[in-house]
């Protein structure tokens, strides 16, 4: 179950951020590989997720860390970021080509 919440989670997150497997892992200042990224995006990441790979992951998907360590089991931790808003930057634009 884990698994299918993290896959969506970094396919939502890198399509949010109009992102690809690379730049997210230079986001993470690469801390995680972008093979890794591509490879849980895929559906074919089927090892424990650490909690230094949850954390460079929160950093490579722009969310806050306990937002991964929820979906991946792992107990919750003191984050600062945890206010932080990481909703879809998305916009609704008209057939007539305006800005709705």
């Amino acid at each position: 179950m884990a698994d299918d919440d993290l896959q969506r989670l970094v396919q939502r997150r890198l399509m949010e951020l109009s992102s690809s497997a690379q730049a997210a892992s230079r986001r993470a200042q690469w801390a995680i590989a972008p093979e890794t990224i591509a490879r849980i995006a895929a559906g074919r990441h089927s090892g424990m997720v650490s909690e230094r790979l949850a954390a460079a992951l929160a950093r490579a998907l722009d969310v806050p860390e306990n937002r991964v360590r929820r979906v991946v089991g792992l107990p919750l931790v003191e984050d600062s970021r945890a206010d932080v808003c990481t909703g879809p930057h998305l916009r609704v634009v008209r057939d007539d080509g305006r800005l709705a």
